[in-house]
């Protein structure tokens, strides 16, 4: 159990706070002695080695000595310091090291006691390929590992998507991958609706191609008037010579220009890139709003709910946001911020970024004029979206309560594990585990479980349904015996009926755990959705109205179980029909296996071929042809 919060006054805690508090202020006094006075960044670990706490200082012996008087800190920070069982310590050069040092561990650790941004998508960006003589113009989602250059980010796919659509019009640079490139031997469709210059069958010479490249770029980097007026001037002169099919299509890419920068929620007027940040603070919670501006565009919005932020200031939540925001992102010249940050922090975070960068970053919180009524924007659209999630958080947490009520739970079950499987006669069979609690699905605790054991039989869903347990509560009893992360469910659902539920219960036994609720949620006679039954151990089955909004909510519990189920075990099963079974030689790699396929026509043709037709093959060595030998003729 995590013990409770010390109040404010150090002299009002009983004696069992007190000792917690003096007993991790003890173990900090104790590493203090050996820190040094220079830049480096601080983790505090709990008794089972996990981090509690990941700082940054300038001085470290200076700032750490702060966690052993009670009365100067929060009581988050309070409780933190009772917990603290030993820490440690990264030296680095500059404070700046250490902020981006800091940054990197929070987002990767994600400590219990630190303002934490909660974001687990990427942003997509626009790529201009680099790597083929006819660049290419995708979307991009991930790692920059593919050569060229990347413009973004975009709040959303849609956003991207959009902007693609009307680049594509405006300078008709090919969509299609390097292999539908090599293979067309016509223009395609996307040609035909004058969306692409059709590179693949030469429509286009590779000089006014190039230039249609270069028009893209500079659109993209912010100079969208220069090369406005450019196609303008073109459009003119087809005009003035009357070629009047030619000054048409050149309309067609300005009005596509013009579409980008249309219907803007927010006038970028003079600022070509820029990132917005408004943060909105309300009930204890924090919503911070970011507009993205890239090109003179508004590129969308997204808002992020950073947690442990109740007893912080806004100039400490928006500092720590900005350290991981730009973490694994390159900002732009100009960050634009609803509150100004201290000093200390003002002059920090800049010279980091730009640093990062590799350019001058401005960071600043505009008092008056243009740039003043695009935070205010942004600080209405956080104000709005904080009051939706806090709307949408005390609906749930009414049904949360009705949940407790319905199963006789002490209190509102902080989570909920759903189980269901999935297969096809047995194969490729999987079992998929959901969660939700206070904050709705939690996506990112979203476990799958492949069932391969031998000792199921195909179709058996009870022996499915104890395999996946028994694996789930075995390792949780190995990874958090002590039950202190959080990671345990109040309340465990499962899709079926009695059958299922006496396995499961079952299970528990065997694990000596008797303190997890167990449900099975089984559809009537008619499988009819608002007819469900509810199997409990120590109560006899029962129905709810269907018009009950807590049947509603358990249906959507069991719902999303079954479509995250289902659609696993049709990933399986898509991936295992692409497979082939050269997959399964250690040694056969990519390379080998195209070589393999090219010169046998098939994997059957493979598994037929001899010794001396294997070894004929490019890179396939005598060895590595008796291996394949053997794995197709182990009798032999």
């Amino acid at each position: 159990m995590t013990p409770p919060l010390p109040p404010t006054d150090p002299n009002d805690l009983t004696s069992r706070e007190r000792g917690g508090f003096a007993a991790g202020a003890n173990v900090i006094l104790a590493y203090l002695r050996n820190f040094p006075a220079s830049p480096g960044v601080y983790r505090m670990l709990g008794k089972a080695g996990d981090v509690l706490y990941v700082g940054k200082a300038k001085n470290l012996k200076k700032r750490v000595v702060a966690y052993t008087k009670a009365e100067r800190l929060p009581l988050r920070l309070q409780r933190m310091v009772a917990e603290t069982d030993s820490m440690e310590i990264v030296t680095t050069h500059t404070e700046v090291e250490a902020l981006l040092l800091e940054a990197n561990l929070i987002k990767r650790l994600s400590p219990r006691y630190n303002i934490l941004l909660k974001d687990d998508k990427s942003f997509p960006y626009i790529l201009i390929t680099g790597d083929h003589s006819w660049p290419q113009i995708v979307k991009h989602r991930g790692a920059r590992n593919r050569k060229g250059e990347y413009f973004g980010p975009f709040a959303s796919a849609g956003a991207v998507n959009q902007t693609l659509s009307h680049l594509q019009r405006a300078f008709l640079l090919r969509s299609c991958s390097d292999s539908v490139f090599a293979s067309r031997s016509r223009p395609c469709l996307l040609h035909q609706i004058k969306r692409c210059s059709a590179p693949c069958v030469e429509r286009i010479g590779h000089n006014d191609y190039d230039r249609l490249v270069a028009q893209a770029r500079g659109f993209l980097s912010g100079q969208s008037k220069a090369v406005q007026r450019e196609l303008i001037e073109h459009m003119n002169k087809a005009s003035e010579t009357l070629a009047y099919e030619e000054a048409a299509l050149y309309r067609d890419r300005i009005r596509a220009l013009a579409r980008i920068s249309a219907h803007q929620d927010i006038n970028p007027l003079d600022i070509d890139e820029a990132d917005v940040v408004a943060l909105h603070q309300a009930g204890g919670q924090a919503c911070i709003q970011v507009f993205f501006f890239r090109a003179g565009c508004n590129f969308g919005n997204r808002s992020f709910f950073p947690s442990q932020t109740q007893d912080q200031s806004a100039e400490d939540i928006l500092a720590a946001f900005l350290a991981q925001f730009y973490d694994d992102k390159i900002p732009p010249r100009e960050i634009l911020l609803s509150h100004p940050l201290t000093e200390a922090d003002q002059r920090l975070l800049v010279e980091a970024l730009t640093q990062k960068a590799g350019h001058k970053i401005t960071i600043s919180a505009a008092r008056r004029g243009d740039r003043r009524k695009m935070i205010e924007h942004a600080y209405d659209n956080a104000r709005e979206a904080l009051g939706r999630r806090m709307a949408e958080s005390s609906a749930q947490a009414k049904l949360l309560a009705g949940v407790a009520d319905l199963f006789g739970l002490d209190s509102p079950p902080q989570r909920i594990e759903v189980y269901d499987n999935s297969h096809i006669q047995g194969s490729h069979a999987v079992g998929g585990m959901i969660v939700a609690g206070a904050d709705g699905f939690l996506k990112n605790e979203y476990r799958k479980f492949n069932i391969d054991s031998p000792d199921l039989s195909p179709g058996d869903d009870f022996g499915m349904m104890r395999d996946m347990l028994s694996r789930r509560f075995k390792r949780a009893q190995k990874e958090d015996p002590d039950r202190s992360t959080g990671n345990w469910p109040d309340l465990v659902l499962i899709d079926g009926g009695p059958g299922q539920l006496k396995v499961a219960l079952a299970v528990l036994d065997e694990l000596g755990i008797n303190d997890v609720t167990m449900v099975a949620i089984a559809k009537g006679l008619d499988r009819d959705a608002g007819r469900e039954r509810f199997h409990r151990a120590d109560a006899p089955p029962f129905s709810l109205p269907p018009n009950d909004p807590v049947l509603y909510f358990l249906q959507r519990l069991r719902d999303e179980a079954h479509r995250f189920a289902i659609g696993t075990h049709r990933a399986r099963r898509s991936k295992a029909i692409g497979g082939s079974p050269l997959d399964d030689i250690a040694g056969i790699g990519a390379r080998r296996k195209k070589a393999l396929l090219h010169h046998f026509g098939s994997a059957r043709g493979v598994s037929e071929a001899g010794l001396t037709d294997l070894q004929s093959v490019d890179g396939i060595s005598a060895a590595m042809a008796k291996k394949i030998y053997d794995h197709f003729h182990p009798t032999e």
